[in-house]
């Protein structure tokens, strides 16, 4: 059916080495997203450990109870705005990833489907009479692959959409769950 097999091999593995590119591309773009999530953890943490030594001082020193619990309530609020920009960072992230996930996948797509195109051209345009239904099978399994690859990358934006509207979700619990001013002590 081949009429030249160096020809397929070529485009075979062309296809195969801009596969592992694509690969190694997410790979990296996925460590480097995990590592920005952990710096962020790590900031994060440490900002809180050092605001709540700091606030737990200040109401270790407060005069009366009445001092102690207000300045407790003062800390809620800029505690609330620390986690929406957490959030908010956080959200960030994944839509970069989000993004170079997506770009990725496209144009590996599009190349992909160039090459077998161009390959199944090549196989086709010097068929051998009687060769046709088996070349029809190839076609049909190429374009089967194409529409299994494409749900693929379908699913995972929507897979990656879920996350993101769930952060959104949390982030404006958060920002909407804060009061405007902390509660005034009673006298």
């Amino acid at each position: 059916m081949f009429t030249n097999p160096e020809q397929f091999a070529n485009a075979t593995k062309a296809l195969f080495e801009f596969q592992l590119e694509t690969f190694n591309t997410l790979t990296s773009k996925t460590v480097q997203g995990v590592e920005q999530v952990i710096a962020l953890n790590l900031s994060t943490a440490k900002s809180h450990l050092e605001d709540g030594l700091a606030a737990g001082k200040e109401i270790s020193q407060a005069q009366d109870p009445k001092a102690a619990i207000k300045l407790a309530a003062d800390q809620i609020q800029p505690g609330v705005a620390n986690a929406a920009v957490y959030q908010q960072q956080l959200g960030d992230i994944i839509a970069e990833i989000r993004e170079e996930f997506t770009r990725a996948a496209d144009a590996h797509v599009a190349e992909a489907k160039s090459n077998l195109s161009a390959l199944i051209y090549d196989v086709t345009k010097n068929v051998r009479p009687g060769s046709e239904n088996a070349v029809q099978i190839v076609k049909t399994a190429i374009d089967n692959a194409f529409a299994g690859y494409e749900q693929v990358t379908k699913a995972t934006k929507q897979a990656v959409q879920a996350v993101e509207a769930e952060i959104a979700k949390a982030n404006a619990l958060v920002t909407t769950a804060a009061p405007a001013k902390p509660a005034k002590a009673k006298k």
